[in-house]
């Protein structure tokens, strides 16, 4: 990938480089921000940097990205970097031969097949398994007969930790010991958003890199510099609906080719629309309730975000032309005449109001709130704002 293909996180990358440089590099990592941040592009950066065949240590550019190593590891078949995410048991059962007849480890193996395709197409999506319990502790003892081995070639054996914060109670307790007594020749990345999730004791054996979301500045420099292809209105799009989150923003920038309408961040947003077309209109207010509660039961945390992110934007971009009928910069330029209507139909809402209950309710599922709780206390409130008189 190279250093300058990372969005954002100078800071970060500063520190790594650092370290490399001076030779100082830590045994284990903890790499936390919020998700779409960029964290585990970073710590496959820094695998491939210790491994690249053309770049020498602390190189300010990074990794080649071309050479055997590289390629490799942009595979996910190099034998010095294991890259471990929560998966399902049937993966995990022992005896080679029956898993050949075995029709659970045949599908679970298609899933997690499909999921590193979907991660080698987008660098910022983070797999994991629907019916996993988590990071189990075979992987961690697996993790632990491959530490025991000098690395083939490089410097360092990597084990990069997906979702550290899932790993299963003993499967900490066996990482624990790793990072106890670690062998020299391994390297430990473990990523998080919710690092007060991990064991303290992993905590503190761990060097902490705190990563930032991404500012739409730099999301927008990066887009400039790296993919002058991408003009407006797609660049402004991609910076604004993205909010930060690179998961979103890679999936948007693969997606220009195609219909736009079918991306299911779009399809999110217009449910989303709907979702308050019911609470503005008198007599459906009561389908509006109904659709609460069937969003916070079926839709994952990640898209209930998502789907009140999508509100927020239109908000912004409804006082905007309520302020200023000619402004231009929407989050949603592909939908203006319905944010036209919607100032022209609801003239005195209370945006800052609303606002400011929308970003509390996103970080409530983001806390691991109750969904049914939050989108039916913001279901509730949401609609007295929106319809208040002069």
């Amino acid at each position: 990938m190279s250093w300058k293909n990372i969005i954002g996180q100078k800071q970060q990358i500063r520190v790594l480089q650092q370290a490399l440089a001076t030779g100082r590099l830590a045994h284990a990592y903890l790499f936390t921000g919020p998700d779409g941040s960029g964290k585990e592009s970073v710590a496959f950066e820094l695998a491939s940097l210790l491994n690249c065949q053309n770049s020498t240590t602390g190189n300010e550019e990074g990794s080649c990205g071309k050479c055997p190593d590289c390629v490799q590891i942009q595979a996910f078949m190099h034998p010095n970097v294991e890259y471990i995410f929560p998966v399902e048991s049937a993966l995990l059962d022992p005896g080679e031969s029956a898993k050949k007849e075995n029709k659970r480890f045949t599908d679970a193996k298609e899933r997690y097949d499909a999921l590193l395709e979907q991660k080698k197409q987008n660098p910022y999506f983070s797999p994991a398994m629907e019916r996993s319990m988590g990071i189990l502790t075979e992987q961690v003892v697996a993790l632990q007969h491959k530490a025991m081995f000098m690395p083939s070639e490089g410097s360092k054996k990597i084990f990069i930790i997906s979702q550290a914060e899932r790993l299963h109670p003993s499967a900490a307790n066996k990482l624990l010991k790793l990072l106890e007594e670690p062998p020299s020749h391994v390297l430990f990345i473990l990523v998080t958003s919710r690092p007060d999730a991990l064991l303290p004791t992993i905590r503190s054996r761990c060097q902490a890199v705190r990563f930032s979301r991404v500012t739409s500045q730099e999301l927008r420099l990066w887009l400039l510099e790296n993919r002058p292809e991408i003009q407006e209105p797609d660049l402004s799009f991609i910076v604004n609906f993205s909010r930060g989150n690179l998961r979103l923003a890679w999936e948007f920038i693969n997606n220009r080719d195609s219909n736009i309408a079918e991306t299911a961040t779009i399809v999110l947003r217009n449910q989303a629309l709907e979702y308050l077309r019911k609470v503005l209109t008198p007599s459906r207010f009561h389908e509006a309730i109904t659709s609460c509660e069937q969003n916070a039961k079926t839709l994952s945390r990640g898209d209930l975000v998502l789907f009140l992110a999508a509100l927020l934007l239109f908000f912004q971009d409804a006082n905007h032309r309520r302020i200023n009928p000619d402004f231009q910069e929407l989050n949603n330029p592909d939908i203006s005449d319905a944010i036209d209507r919607f100032a022209k139909n609801f003239p005195n809402p209370d945006f800052f109001q609303i606002s400011t209950i929308t970003e509390e309710a996103i970080r409530s599922i983001e806390r691991n709130a109750s969904p049914l709780l939050v989108m039916a206390s913001f279901t509730a409130e949401i609609k007295g704002l929106l319809l208040r008189k002069a």
